[in-house]
């Protein structure tokens, strides 16, 4: 079992980290023959509630390539593998980031190497930072290696926080906007229907409409909600099976503006992902496997998957790759150009990198749409409220005239 445990060294300083022992006891044993003493001992498992929690104890990306950029430094000015690490312990605010770093310590110096210390955390080395870890240790390249992954984490962070940044402003418009219709279809429009039966008033066509969709929320809004809830969980079990990501998948590459912007960041991170592990030094056909299984996309995941098995049966990258329209012809002459070269890392970094600015390029071209189409759509909204709600005072006002 994983246990979590509170030390204190030879000169006194409190450590934490993770230990893997059959028991507290043996855990005990083992941080003793490490000249520590143990504070506390606690099962790991104890804390999941509070790991679950959203923002607790999780690790930020720029935590994971603090990590890596920093150690890769250390590693190239000469520092070993376990004293670079024990600098960055006492550099990581994070607690769950100096457990881990703690844990990962522990396995080096009962003789593993790096590349197992880390697969023991899935959720924050992955797969293809396991792998890139594990080709360069046995080239003796970990430093440059480290560089790549840092490099690499830091443009996809990048991307990211662009993509965000765009959706942020229309998130906020939309989310005030629902808020908004909340409140006048709650408070507000049951007000006004039962001043409007009291003054016994023919009301007009839009007035109707309003005041029958608020009595039905009011009235119904337990339903609504857990409909809502009910079609989302259905969806999620329905997006799961095979067919449901096929088709779910398929239709978002083919959406207005959002169906190019998917595309040009899952190209993106297919260029970069498969540069940075064949720049690492492992089989092209493991590399391209490895790539299938980061795209979020079942289309490419399966286009990727069947050009690796082509590439095994003695098919080049790019002539396997140009069986399938979702590889641009760019794409595809570049990764023959790298073929040929010799330098198809190379040549995938710069696919990556055009792939990047188109990307940006579609983020503004959707910022710049968005903008008006909400705006307008907040207006018209707002409009046939207020012409709903005045229509019929201003009637009653012109009678009384």
């Amino acid at each position: 079992m994983r246990l979590r445990y509170k030390a204190i060294t030879q000169d006194n300083k409190i450590i934490r980290g993770l230990v893997d022992a059959n028991d507290i006891n043996e855990a005990a044993l083992y941080l003793r023959s490490k000249n520590l003493v143990p504070i506390t001992i606690t099962q790991e498992s104890q804390n999941n509630f509070l790991k679950n929690l959203p923002f607790f104890g999780k690790i930020k990306n720029s935590d994971l390539i603090v990590f890596t950029r920093q150690l890769s430094s250390m590693l190239s000015s000469g520092l070993t593998l376990i004293r670079s690490l024990e600098i960055l312990k006492e550099q990581f605010g994070n607690e769950t980031m100096l457990e881990i770093t703690g844990s990962i310590m522990n396995d080096i110096e009962e003789g593993k190497n790096f590349s197992s210390a880390i697969s023991k955390f899935p959720d924050i080395f992955s797969p293809i930072y396991v792998s890139i870890i594990k080709s360069a240790e046995g080239a003796g390249l970990l430093d440059k290696a480290l560089l790549r992954l840092a490099d690499n984490l830091e443009k996809q962070e990048k991307l990211k926080n662009t993509i965000k940044a765009a959706l942020f402003y229309p998130a906020i418009v939309v989310t005030l906007m629902i808020v908004v219709v909340f409140i006048m279809m709650t408070f507000v429009i049951p007000q006004l229907a039962n001043l409007y039966k009291g003054l016994n008033i023919e009301l007009p066509f839009a007035t109707k409409v309003i005041i029958f969709i608020s009595g039905f929320f009011v009235v119904s809004w337990p339903l609504v909600i857990g409909l809502v809830i009910l079609s989302i969980f259905l969806y999620r079990r329905w997006y799961k099976t095979e067919a449901g990501r096929l088709i779910v998948d398929d239709f978002k590459l083919k959406l207005p503006i959002f169906g190019n912007l998917i595309k040009k960041v899952i190209l993106t991170e297919l260029s970069r992902t498969l540069s940075v592990l064949v720049a690492s030094g492992s089989l092209v056909v493991d590399s391209l496997v490895q790539t299938s299984e980061t795209l979020g996309n079942v289309h490419y995941k399966n286009a990727v998957t069947d050009v690796a098995k082509r590439v095994e049966n003695g098919v080049t990258i790019g002539d396997a790759m140009s069986y399938y329209t979702l590889f641009p012809p760019l794409l595809v002459q570049l990764v023959k150009i790298g073929e040929q070269t010799g330098k198809l890392d190379e040549t995938l970094l710069k696919a990556s990198e055009y792939f990047e600015r188109e990307t940006e390029q579609v983020v503004k071209l959707l910022t710049t749409a968005l903008e008006p189409f909400i705006m307008v759509t907040l207006g018209l909204g707002v409009a046939f409220l207020m012409i709903s709600v005045i229509t019929p005072i201003y009637s009653l006002i012109s009678a009384i005239k």
